[in-house]
């Protein structure tokens, strides 16, 4: 789950990092009491999406007037920003930040994550802040640091002095950097956060170190031990299809593709997707069932993959462990019938009750594509596609 910048910060000033003040507003009308409150004499108004790369799509300016941050707040409130994130149909601003200006001397790039491969969690620095840390990775990787941090352990205070001074800090500044780093890594911990990014974090011309903005994303498995933060999700930021989707427990994502995917087992899900590329086809999503589902589970799982118009055809591919292949068969029949299903469907089937669950589906009378094995079931419903 994401949150907006406001939030972050929020909750990263809980844990020691030092914030400039500001005011979430969502009506214009609010705009000039919010510059009231905080005093200027500049502003900068914010557009609040959940999506990096605001500043260059022009949801972030400097305001040096209560006029100008109102008529900021004008333009930008309403405006669909478009950027690297976004994809091309960009996302609706609907929250703007009016946070306090300061005088920047220099921009660094932090970040905490889940290191999968190591175990560990990682905390990365670079000197190259303000900027998309794509392109820095990508043009001057030299510039960008990183340690483990044991878990167990946690973040040691001569860890983040190394990072500090790789990043080219001197003097007092190491201190209060130092300071926020651990500030940043005990949020990213205590709030079971996936990702924690401040990007700048600013060295001001008044020797202060700031997190001038703030990005926290969190482990959705962990978000039943934090209500505080299920508090701050905006269902305006998220898919349609995926909000319904969340409410069957049915793990989802949209993609842009034409063949929808009903699949159990996130691991075959992903396989599944791929061979439809390899065949040359475009999944539409990612749907894990899960090894639980139910007739009725499944029927609104349909349901969801035929809300996106692209959908062209959809991809059934179940192995029975702990899912039963008839239960599934079950499932598809209903869903089919309800629905009146008129795109292409191709079932794949295997492991437990996968006999019955074939039986089922041939003397459905309906019109189910049967597939033998997956590569089979994707060269028949990309073929299928193609055709229409």
């Amino acid at each position: 789950m994401n949150i907006h910048e406001y939030q972050a910060k929020t909750i990263l000033k809980k844990y020691g990092c030092n914030v400039l003040e500001g005011v979430m507003i969502d009506d214009v009308s609010q705009a000039k009491k919010a510059g009231e409150k905080l005093g200027g004499p500049i502003w900068v108004v914010k557009a609040q999406i959940h999506a990096g790369g605001r500043g260059k799509a022009g949801g972030v300016k400097l305001a040096k007037s209560l006029d100008e941050v109102e008529a900021l707040s004008k333009e930008i409130l309403g405006k669909t920003l478009v950027t690297h994130q976004t994809g091309p149909e960009g996302k609706e601003v609907r929250k703007l930040y009016i946070e306090d200006g300061c005088d920047i001397a220099k921009e660094y790039y932090v970040a905490v994550l889940v290191d999968r491969a190591t175990d560990q969690i990682t905390m990365m620095a670079s000197s190259e802040g303000g900027v998309d840390i794509e392109d820095v990775a990508e043009n001057t990787p030299e510039l960008i640091h990183s340690i483990q941090v044991n878990p167990v352990v946690g973040l040691a205070a001569f860890q983040a002095r190394e990072l500090a001074f790789k990043m080219g800090m001197t003097g007092k500044i190491v201190h209060k950097a130092v300071k926020s780093l651990m500030s940043l890594y005990a949020a990213f911990v205590a709030t079971d956060a996936s990702s924690a990014e401040i990007n700048p974090l600013v060295e001001t011309k008044q020797g202060e170190v700031l997190t001038l903005d703030a990005k926290m994303s969190f482990d959705s498995n962990a978000l039943y031990r934090h209500p505080e933060i299920m508090e701050l999700r905006d269902l305006s930021e998220e898919e349609e299809s995926e909000i319904e989707a969340s409410k069957h427990d049915l793990a989802f994502i949209k993609l842009e593709g034409n063949i929808g995917c009903l699949v159990n087992g996130a691991g075959l899900a992903m396989s599944t997707m791929d061979i439809i590329k390899i065949c040359g086809g475009e999944p539409a999503n990612f749907l894990d069932v899960g090894g639980g589902a139910t007739k009725e589970k499944v029927t609104e799982a349909f349901k969801i993959i035929l809300k996106d118009p692209n959908v062209k055809g959809i991809l059934v591919n179940i192995f029975g462990g702990i899912m039963k292949c008839d239960i599934i068969a079950e499932g598809v029949i209903a869903a089919t019938k309800d629905l009146g299903l008129e795109v292409p469907l191709v079932v794949r089937l295997a492991g437990t009750n996968v006999e019955l669950g074939q039986k089922l589906l041939q003397e459905s009378g309906l019109n189910i594509i049967a597939a033998k094995n997956l590569s089979d079931a994707a060269e028949k419903i990309v073929k299928s596609v193609k055709e229409l």
